[in-house]
């Protein structure tokens, strides 16, 4: 009896969910500048090509003169495919089902907007004096599997979504010194949902008529929170031409509060369990989640009247990612804590630019994204990997009041492998799962910016 009933309690840990899943490098989401896009980001925080940049440096908005809006539009097109897989049970039993899908990742249109007021103008304060305002996404990701597949006990929907107002006030201190903070406010909301397998759980916790891996039933979690957190910035600039840009953009931490769903399967083994444990019905649930800060360094240098050369460093504080807990309402649901263990990674662009009117200004720019997930953690919720950046863009001026840019990027990304067991962290009863993911992404943007 003490046995069946320590299966039964590490069964109701089972069916509680869990996320490892990212967009680029974790699930950050850089594509906040089409401008940007066209270099591969390279020297975004040395000022950019326009008031965009206060994404990574809120003290580039002192560059802008004249209170002006910019839109901004990109659309990512991922593809992810699960390969030569196999499944089974914690008591060696296969798990049936196909790979989930030709294409799991779903497509996504990224909106951003800023809005710079440009104080000494309005004022007439003698100094650059700069207040804007950015409305992003910076932390997203999506994905689906057919319900059948043979992950399904590890990953069905996974999304989470983000928006972050970020107001900030910019000014030159010194000729050539600028400085720049501003505040985070973040909203994050997360859906995530799994199949959980009543048969193996029921069939080792005695229940006479479970069936290993033939009686799912399904979990889902959503939640959502505001969390608060700060941007700082400086841009200098020795000699024209040359600048040199370091951003710096807080972690934020999210209380994320929602609803616990259970689904119980049709024979009754669900039901059966619930009954005997109180456990598996719909409850409050709440977890912890901290998206990282990130410190960005960028260069910019003009090699004569029409050529100039960027470069960007971003490094990503990914290891706060440790676990993820969830808690219930429910006393009879226990916590589930799951493993994750993501690493600080480094982001490394370069770019260049040609201007061949003052009209015109072309770019491209390569890039190198290492991807913060541990091959041992690694999960099917988004399968991760390092990734090549190769980029693209033009920017066109039909009036001095006006910018329109386009940006263009196709990233590359390493095979990756996935190799859960059942005796891992929290998969006791979601199984082994072994296969190989193929993945690539393409990205388009637009953006146009009016000066008034």
């Amino acid at each position: 009896m003490q046995s069946r009933r320590r299966t039964l309690a590490v069964a109701l840990a089972a069916g509680i969910l869990y996320t490892k899943a990212a967009h680029p490098a974790g699930f950050a989401l850089k594509e906040q500048s089409a401008s940007g896009l066209g270099s591969a980001f390279a020297g975004q925080t040395a000022g950019g090509e326009d008031i965009s940049a206060m994404f990574t440096n809120p003290a580039a908005l002192t560059r802008y003169p004249g209170s002006r809006v910019s839109l901004l539009a990109t659309y990512i097109m991922p593809q992810i495919q699960f390969q030569a897989g196999s499944a089974s049970t914690v008591t060696g039993a296969p798990i049936g089902g196909g790979t989930g899908g030709s294409d799991v990742a779903d497509d996504v249109m990224l909106p951003a907007a800023y809005a710079l007021w440009d104080l000494d103008e309005a004022f007439g304060l003698g100094h650059k004096l700069r207040f804007g305002v950015g409305v992003n996404v910076p932390f997203g990701l999506e994905t689906n599997y057919n319900d059948g597949w043979i992950g399904r006990y590890h990953a069905l929907h996974s999304k989470l979504e983000t928006l972050n107002i970020n107001p900030a006030l910019a000014v030159e201190v010194a000729p050539g010194l600028s400085l720049g903070a501003g505040a985070q406010l973040q909203y994050a909301d997360a859906t995530l949902s799994n199949a959980i397998d009543f048969g193996t759980i029921g069939a080792l916790g005695g229940v006479p008529f479970a069936v290993p891996t033939r009686q799912d039933g399904r979990a889902r979690i959503t939640g959502d929170d505001w969390g608060y957190g700060f941007t700082l910035g400086a841009l200098y600039e020795p000699w024209d031409g040359s600048r040199i840009g370091v951003g710096y953009r807080s972690a934020v931490k999210h209380r994320l509060s929602g609803r616990g769903s259970f689904r119980l399967d049709d024979a009754g083994v669900g039901a059966t369990l619930s009954a005997a444990t109180g456990a598996f019905t719909n409850t409050d649930a709440e977890a912890d989640l901290t998206t990282p800060e990130t410190v960005n360094i960028g260069l910019t240098q003009d090699l004569g009247e029409r050529w100039s050369l960027s470069a960007e460093a971003q490094w990503t504080r990914w290891s706060r990612f440790d676990d993820l807990t969830i808690t219930f309402a429910n006393p009879a649901q226990p916590s589930s804590v799951t493993e994750h263990d993501w690493e600080d990674v480094w982001f490394f662009a370069l770019g260049l630019t040609w201007r061949p009117s003052e009209a015109w200004a072309l770019r491209a720019g390569y890039a190198y994204d290492q991807s913060p997930i541990p091959n041992r953690t690694a999960t099917p919720r988004i399968p991760d990997g390092d990734r090549h950046w190769l980029a693209i863009g033009a920017s066109y001026r039909p009036a001095p009041a006006v910018l329109l840019a386009a940006g263009y990027t196709h990233i590359f990304l390493r095979e990756g492998h996935i190799d859960l067991s059942a005796g891992g962290p929290g998969d006791t009863f979601r199984g082994d799962l072994r296969g190989r993911t193929r993945s690539s992404i393409d990205m388009v943007a637009l953006q146009a910016e009016w000066q008034f």
